[in-house]
């Protein structure tokens, strides 16, 4: 009896050992990155009128290239980034922006001389032999110039202004370690094993790229079986709050907190968020930050040529309406809205960059919505807090301002889980009498090319996070005259924002020019973000559950439709263009990943070469 029982365990463990090499190490078409495609960087180009001529392609029906391999819905990164990828295997490719320029989160606006990112803040893991670093230079084909910011990289900012305490965060593995022990001498224990478990976790990630790629009914086996937590340290500790993780390794409420500051770079609280995720971000940084040279719309500027390079385009002005369903429930194209009319546009590939709900709930037709794996994949995940942003024009260098390429985080107290749900449970008027939660940072300070493009002129970036609900009630008035109850309401929150602003860089004071302002409404509008959310799905515990992580993927229930972006993978910069790599995986049949990692290793011998 036990012979026949461990006879059938070791014919399951062989037939899943070859399912798990066909799908991970089995490749169908193309390498996109069979080739280094790098160039010398050339100089910057700083003329508008020639850089619009690459964001700013207005849709019009004779510029649509003919006999499309793919369509993309959306230019944020995830959407440029499979596009380019996909290009490198010779597919034409047409991306379709409802904006008025291309990049998505990664676009910059300017007004009265003064240049704004809107959501490219500062990016880990671009060490010249990071994976993640090759996939950035590849897409680009080698012209994204990256420039370090300051260590310490981030400031924690905890207490109020009369009792504040600064605890920065420095790069490098050993240096981060060695600066927390200095402001916690007697916490060195539980500094080295949150460091050592970050570490552990993080490097477990590859296994929701594996999940997401596999056949669904491998990807139930290895959860039910319990494989998988066995094997991946991301998804054995994914349930695990940070709240809960941080406090058994230390009873001091303000390491707590340090411990924890970076969770508004997902946007969910420590209690609500998973120890896992959290691990992801921590160690995207540990080994330092960057900031794209020439400011976050060079990563679109240089995206798009490789795209165009095959025969496809990128245009924006171009809102796509529906998705093309024919009887056999198969994508075959989009309709796309010029004027009064609507434009429909084939292809044999459509691919979302718009966000999961968006794509599910407005994008598809109604008998497609309705389908039991599309409910069942909305009913897993729900929508993430919305962002509020304040943009600030500053006379006056960075020298003269006491500006600095330091991100702060601002908490007027240590309990950061409940300093924050008391500010999310408060009504619209009570908000804004609270001390800010806020991300504060300097865009100018971090681009080396900013005094040179713009001299004399400075700018800061605030964040924090806002309830969809309490500008709801505007997200139908016009854009530009949303009256003045709204207008009262922005103002209140922008006057504490900016104050909070000034308590950190008090020079600032009088040098103020310009203050813009986003709500949840206005991303709805540029951004198509559905209810003014910065990060897509929400990021919570139950997203990173195997089941959902398997679920939600690239392949949809509706036949040559996919998905790419943060929704599929995770948030972010890093997040969505993992997101692009999964699903060019998808349409092209082959690990992708794998593909990435190849190259590494083959750039690391030539290099290797070069040296000896």
């Amino acid at each position: 009896m036990m012979s026949v029982m461990w006879l059938t365990v070791l014919v399951i463990a062989v037939v899943l050992a070859v399912l798990l090499y066909k799908y991970i190490f089995g490749n169908a078409g193309s390498d996109p990155f069979a080739l280094d495609t790098r160039q010398p960087p050339k100089p910057l180009v700083t003329i508008n009128a020639e850089r619009n001529k690459v964001l700013k392609q207005g849709f019009t029906t004779n510029k649509v290239p003919e006999h499309l391999d793919a369509i993309v819905i959306g230019s944020g990164i995830g959407g440029l980034g499979v596009a380019s990828i996909l290009a490198k295997t010779g597919k034409r490719v047409l991306v379709l922006e409802q904006h008025d320029q291309a990049g998505g989160c990664c676009h910059t606006f300017t007004k009265k001389g003064f240049e704004f990112d809107v959501g490219i803040h500062y990016i880990g893991e671009l060490q010249e032999y990071k994976p993640f670093r090759h996939l950035v230079d590849q897409i680009t084909d080698g012209q994204l110039q990256w420039a370090s910011l300051d260590n310490p990289y981030d400031m924690v900012v905890l207490g109020s202004p009369e009792n504040r305490r600064e605890y920065p965060i420095y790069s490098g593995r050993k240096r981060f370690t060695e600066e927390l022990k200095k402001h916690f001498p007697e916490e060195k224990e539980a500094i080295d094993k949150f460091v050592a478990l970050v570490k552990k976790v993080a490097k477990g990630v590859s296994f929701v790229a594996v999940l997401k790629m596999i056949p669904m009914p491998l990807a139930k086996f290895l959860i039910c079986s319990g494989l998988l937590r066995l094997f991946s340290p991301f998804y054995k500790m994914a349930s695990r709050s940070l709240t809960d993780v941080v406090s058994e390794l230390t009873s001091n409420k303000e390491l707590q907190a340090v411990f924890s500051y970076i969770f508004r770079t997902y946007g969910v609280i420590p209690k609500d968020a998973s120890f896992s995720l959290h691990s992801l971000l921590v160690s995207h940084y540990l080994e330092g930050a960057w900031y794209p040279k020439g400011g976050a719309s060079e990563i679109a500027y240089h995206i798009i040529p490789t795209i165009e390079k095959a025969g496809g385009a990128v245009l924006v002005r171009a809102p796509v309406q529906s998705i093309l369903v024919n009887e056999a429930k198969e994508a075959y194209g989009v309709t796309v809205r010029k004027g009064q009319e609507e434009v429909h546009i084939h292809a044999p590939i459509v691919i979302s960059d718009a966000g999961l709900f968006n794509t599910y709930e407005s994008l598809l037709p109604k008998e497609m919505q309705s389908l039991p794996a599309i409910q069942s994949q909305l009913s897993m995940v729900k929508h993430g807090e919305a962002g509020f942003s304040v943009f600030i024009g500053l006379n006056g260098t960075k020298e003269e301002l006491g500006l600095t390429a330091t991100n702060y985080w601002i908490y007027p107290e240590n309990n950061l889980d409940e300093l924050v749900e008391n500010y999310l449970n408060s009504s619209k008027e009570d908000a804004v009498k609270l001390a800010p939660v806020v991300y504060i940072a300097s865009p100018s300070a971090k681009d080396p090319t900013c005094e040179e493009r713009n001299p004399g002129k400075s700018t800061l970036s605030l964040i924090t996070f806002t309830r969809y609900e309490w500008f709801e009630d505007w997200k139908d008035e016009r854009v530009s005259n949303r009256g003045e109850e709204y207008k009262n309401l922005k103002e209140s929150f922008v006057k504490n924002l900016v104050d909070a602003a000034i308590e950190i860089f008090p020079r600032i004071k009088g040098k103020i020019e310009l203050v813009e302002a986003g709500t949840p409404v206005t991303n709805q509008y540029y951004i198509a973000a559905s209810r003014g959310e910065i990060y897509g799905c929400d990021h919570n515990r139950s997203r990173f559950n195997p089941e959902t992580s398997a679920a939600i993927r690239s392949q949809t229930p509706v036949k040559n439709l996919f998905l790419t972006g943060q929704d599929v993978f995770l948030c972010g910069f890093a997040g969505a263009l993992a997101g692009a790599l999964t699903c060019g995986s998808a349409v092209l049949g082959r690990n992708l990943h794998l593909d990435l990692l190849r190259l590494k290793i083959r750039l690391k011998t030539t290099n290797s070469k070069k040296n000896s």
